[in-house]
């Protein structure tokens, strides 16, 4: 005691100095394992209270800084100061939690763009997507535009809707889904609208905090199939989708690959194209069958001989089919624009085998394929042979494909090939010779993919 006295005031000051710090150095360790042990402990939420009442250790808590400065009497941190270092800790110990659980830094944010044809298998490809829960999946949400904007065919009214249908594709990518507004009708009245084509095939916009209460005495003309949901808030659609980690749109709108271009070099955007095609003598059948108003001259024609098919019908049957095959061909060659971004896919590959391609597909796209993913295709697509609707995505895949062909009058078919040959060579689907040939089930119309188109 008598030695305790005789030290200088200085060194007692000093001596309590540095046990005062050992005694934080202490507390400090102590507060790392209570991190460590148990996240959400009392002590942390106390220096969450403290920091939201602080804006200074708030900024301090960004620094990169974890010791705590000395205070200004040069001889302790402040409580404050290290509250802030404890708060940046945790978070950083979180982060490294997250990462260990898989649930960390998910890579970059990809874009998706499923460009098909009618009739063509794309809404079954697309809930590939829309099952993927790190996904804002989106069901042709051009059909708006197209309803709202009248384009007719060819000429520069074809170069203009395709512009048009460019630009409202690259705002919905971006997240910006105001831009739908400007072709909703009614116009949606504070951003709420019951009129969102299909709202149901998309699970982001049928999922919480997207599904807002439904509302008595509102008319919902497309609706949410799994729960009761209000009018769409597009407000809370466009914060889903930044909020979502990926995008994927379907559409049927777009054929003219070319015009993507600044799409695929915009830097916002990390777009993977992937165009699905279909045997188009299978397309015309099912189309005779979804819009049979529109087809009435065809059917009558390839069933009783009469009103023959009028050479318009014929060009635009051609039309399509070449604009189809001009894209792909432009994917195929690989310009420096599009090399890496694009990915042709044939409906049949995909039928055969779905599980396969889909792998290859996310693979391309640089995403997860997730067990819900795998799941929803195992499920989907071993249907009873009389469950496959008109509009349904439950196939029994591997038995559907072709089955067009046992019911296709052979000269209706023989009219498809001539108008469609060149892209049935390009995509690899052989040409019937004779009725006999058509329905041959021994006897296959389809060539195997090239390792080409899937790379």
């Amino acid at each position: 005691m008598e030695i305790r006295r005789a030290l200088p005031q200085d060194i007692r000051e000093l001596l309590h100095c540095l046990k005062m710090k050992s005694k934080y150095a202490v507390l400090l360790v102590f507060v790392i394992s209570l991190v460590i042990i148990e996240k959400e402990n009392n002590f942390i939420s106390r220096v969450s209270d403290k920091l939201k009442q602080s804006p200074q250790a708030l900024a301090e808590a960004n620094s990169t800084e974890v010791s705590p400065a000395p205070a200004k009497n040069g001889s302790l941190a402040s409580l404050q100061e290290l509250d802030a270092a404890f708060s940046q800790l945790r978070s950083h110990l979180y982060n490294i939690t997250l990462q260990l659980a898989g649930d960390g830094d998910p890579g970059p944010r990809r874009h998706v763009l499923l460009m098909a044809t009618t009739r063509t298998g794309s809404s079954f490809v697309g809930e590939f997507f829309n099952q993927q829960g790190s996904i804002f999946y989106l069901f042709e949400p051009l059909w708006h535009v197209e309803k709202t904007v009248t384009f007719l065919p060819g000429g520069a009214s074809a170069v203009g809707s395709a512009l048009v249908y460019r630009d409202v594709l690259k705002q919905l990518l971006l997240c910006d889904l105001y831009i739908l507004e400007n072709f909703i009708s009614p116009v949606p009245e504070g951003h709420l609208t019951p009129f969102l084509f299909r709202r149901g095939s998309s699970h982001s916009l049928c999922e919480e905090p997207v599904c807002t209460p439904s509302t008595k005495k509102v008319f919902e003309k497309y609706y949410c199939k799994n729960r009761r949901c209000g009018p769409l808030n597009i407000t809370l659609a466009a914060e889903a989708c930044r909020r979502k980690q990926h995008v994927a749109l379907k559409t049927v709108r777009i054929r003219q690959l070319e015009f993507l271009q600044p799409l695929v070099e915009d830097p916002r955007l990390d777009l993977r194209i992937i165009q699905l095609v279909r045997d188009p003598r299978a397309v015309l059948a099912s189309r005779m069958v979804a819009f049979s108003g529109k087809y009435e001259t065809w059917k009558k024609w390839a069933s009783e001989g009469e009103a023959p098919l009028r050479e318009e019908e014929v060009q635009r049957l051609r039309g399509n089919c070449e604009s189809i095959r001009v894209s792909a061909e432009l994917g195929l060659r690989r310009p420096g624009w599009l090399r890496g971004r694009y990915m042709l896919v044939r409906y049949e590959d995909v039928a055969r085998a779905p599980l396969q391609k889909a792998r290859e597909m996310f693979r391309f796209a640089g995403l997860p394929l997730t067990q819900q993913v795998e799941e929803w295709i195992g499920k989907n697509t071993q249907a009873p042979r009389d469950g496959n609707g008109v509009y349904s995505t439950c196939k029994n895949s591997s038995e559907q494909f072709d089955k067009w062909r046992f019911s296709m009058p052979f000269k209706l078919a023989q009219v498809v090939q001539d108008a469609c040959g060149p892209a049935m060579q390009l995509f690899g689907y052989k040409l019937a010779g004779s009725p006999a040939a058509l329905a041959n089930r021994s006897f296959s119309l389809l060539e195997e993919a090239q390792p080409a188109w899937v790379t």
